[in-house]
């Protein structure tokens, strides 16, 4: 009875000790459905010049793509948290209200075809002026 406690003891040091429990920044996994929190600017000025979106949230995987008014764009992993986005010129050349979205790809496999699909986080929407 002694031996099992003293096990169960060390077992659960260890554990806390190699840091199981805490959250991780590592990326979601591909098929996760991302979050958006926050968009960083929100809002541009119509005729601007391009610029760098950041894209702030949850779940995003390393290979996960922002959409521009449904359009792939050219983006850069920072973390599961945060990504960052090429915006061109032309996407904010006349006022609208533009939604944005972040897709994690799915991963294809299986010796059925099985896998997961990509999921898409719902739109957060950009102002342009």
């Amino acid at each position: 009875m002694k031996i099992s406690v003293i096990c169960l003891l060390l077992l659960t040091a260890l554990s806390i000790g190699c840091g199981y429990g805490t959250h991780s920044s590592t990326p979601a996994q591909p098929g996760t459905t991302p979050s958006i929190a926050q968009l960083m600017p929100n809002s541009a000025i119509s005729g601007g010049s391009n610029f760098t979106l950041t894209v702030n949230g949850t779940n995003f995987a390393a290979t996960a793509v922002v959409n521009w008014n449904g359009q792939a764009q050219t983006t850069t992993f920072v973390s599961a948290t945060q990504l960052t986005a090429a915006i061109p010129a032309s996407a904010i050349a006349t006022p609208a209200t533009v939604p944005v979205t972040v897709t994690n790809p799915g991963v294809a496999g299986g010796i059925y075809g099985g896998g997961t699909l990509a999921e898409t986080s719902p739109a957060v929407n950009f102002v342009v002026n």
